[in-house]
């Protein structure tokens, strides 16, 4: 079951599917300002797990970990 545990693909396809759905209707402008907070949280939580002195590796996978967390916290 797709509960939302580390390394469950739910959460990006629900962004992924947000995100196409919004191309399709509104253009490629509005799907690219959708995903720009993202990418932005992405870079964050990778900047703020290598000041933690995490891993590469580590940083890599737990930043949008940690995004699909938080964007997902209301489903």
């Amino acid at each position: 079951m797709l509960d939302g545990v580390a390394g469950s693909p739910q959460p990006a396809l629900v962004r992924v599917g947000i995100a196409c759905f919004v191309y399709v209707v509104y253009g490629p402008v509005v799907a690219v300002v959708l995903g720009g907070p993202f990418a932005v949280s992405f870079i964050v939580g990778f900047g703020l797990r290598r000041r933690a002195r995490h891993s590469v590796r580590c940083s890599v996978y737990g930043a949008p970990g940690g995004v699909f967390d938080k964007s997902m916290a209301g489903f």
